[in-house]
């Protein structure tokens, strides 16, 4: 073949290619070959669009914190809520597979734990809803909980539903050292039923305070709420706390020990019930002077002076009784009230010989009902204020146990944040 015919061949043969491919294109037919075959094209891509959306179900789930979180709250997080349709199932487990309590609303529209979650650990929660048409809905999420690291708590007295002196403060000790004060200080409520107002004052960035400018009033109800969970205390620290306590105030009991006279006056309601001579702290260990609050009791207990800083020349404590009764701390340093057995029974109303606590006449084993020692025991709770007078020291400090009522109302006030 020649060069010319191959040519006129290649020319027949590419027209009519060429019509196979134009008459291919135009196979949806119209006036306008082009812009037919897209409009019949996108119809029946709206067709199919639409029986998929037919098979699809209307029911929106919502779930919280959302997939992925960190530093999700103990008290809030796995808030699981269904709007168009109902929740047939919700399953939440840790990551090793254990599950997680829940219960379904009457409604059958959320779901939440029944219980708090523990921190830094990882949750996975599947969801399935249906919608008016019985069509299901999917939804799955995993988010892990604050760290300990990344959160703080707070451990507060008195306990929930405890009945306590008129000199108990409500004080709480935080794990954390807390910058935002204010922040943290807004997150804690203190009220009372006898309408005092109450003044919450910060000692130090672990430990807050709150007591009213008076003593509280007998058989009051005081109730204190944290809420707490996700206020950040410090920067990238973030409270978990959310809960509401109440404690009740019993009689009014106050104590004054006089060191001159070597007496204790017991008076409730402002009339003294009971006189009991004492031995307190020698002229060389003085007991403090001021305001002190029982913040615990134990029948018997054992005291070491090494604890306290008393040690002879071979670094032992100058005592150690194993077995002291009837023994209520007044201070954090080691100041007590307590039974004395080992004492001449003759030293109680007449000398000072003590090492700084407060001796009261009794009997080894704490079991003698008769001794001023068990029946001052007997007859006190946490929270009775123990006032000590004339014994030459110094006022204890206001944060030396719980005894902030060492304070004016003015400088108590001033250690607020809020």
């Amino acid at each position: 073949m020649t060069n010319s015919k191959r040519r006129r061949g290649l020319a027949v043969a590419s027209a009519l290619l060429g019509g196979v491919l134009v008459l291919s294109a135009c196979s949806g037919g119209g006036d306008d070959g082009a812009s037919s075959g897209d409009g019949g094209g996108a119809s029946a891509q709206a067709k199919v669009d639409e029986a998929a959306a037919q098979k699809t179900s209307e029911a929106q789930i919502k779930i919280t914190p959302k997939d992925g979180s960190a530093n999700a709250s103990i008290n809030n997080s796995a808030a699981v809520t269904v709007s168009k349709g109902t929740l047939t199932e919700v399953t939440m487990t840790t990551a090793d597979g254990a599950a997680v309590e829940g219960e379904i609303s009457a409604d059958k529209t959320s779901w939440k734990p029944t219980g708090q979650l523990e921190r830094s650990t990882t949750y996975k929660v599947q969801v399935t809803a249906t919608d008016a048409d019985g069509r299901a809905a999917h939804e799955n999420a995993s988010f892990t909980t604050v760290s300990p690291d990344n959160s703080f708590i707070g451990t507060f007295t008195p306990e929930d539903g405890s009945t306590v002196g008129v000199g108990m403060p409500v004080s709480i000790n935080f794990d954390k050292a807390i910058t935002n004060k204010a922040e943290v200080q807004q997150g804690i409520t203190v009220s009372t039923s006898s309408g005092q107002e109450v003044v919450c004052h910060w000692f130090n960035a672990n430990r807050m305070d709150c007591r009213p400018d008076e003593y509280w009033q007998e058989n009051s109800t005081v109730t204190l709420k944290l809420a707490l969970d996700g206020v950040e205390g410090a920067d990238g620290v973030y409270g978990v706390q959310q809960k509401t306590v109440s404690f009740t105030i019993g009689r009014n009991q106050v104590s004054i020990v006089d060191a001159n006279t070597k007496q204790m006056k017991v008076m409730q309601d402002g009339k003294v019930v009971k006189t009991i001579p004492i031995s307190a702290g020698a002229p060389e260990n003085k007991t403090y002077e001021g305001q002190m609050v029982i913040s615990e009791k134990f029948k018997e207990t054992r005291m070491n002076g090494a604890t306290v800083g008393f040690t002879d020349d071979d670094g032992k404590g100058e005592y150690d009784i194993k077995d002291v009764p009837h023994a209520m701390r007044l201070s954090t340093s080691g100041t007590f009230i307590h039974g004395n057995y080992w004492g001449a029974k003759s030293i109680f109303g007449s000398v000072n010989t003590s090492h700084g606590c407060v001796g009261l006449s009794d009997t080894k084993g704490a079991n003698d009902s008769g001794t001023p020692g068990a029946w001052f025991f007997d007859n006190s709770i946490v929270g009775d204020v123990v006032v000590v007078q004339n014994t030459g020291d110094k006022t204890i400090a206001p944060d030396n146990g719980l005894n902030g009522w060492n304070m004016d109302w003015t400088q108590w006030k001033a250690g607020s944040a809020v």
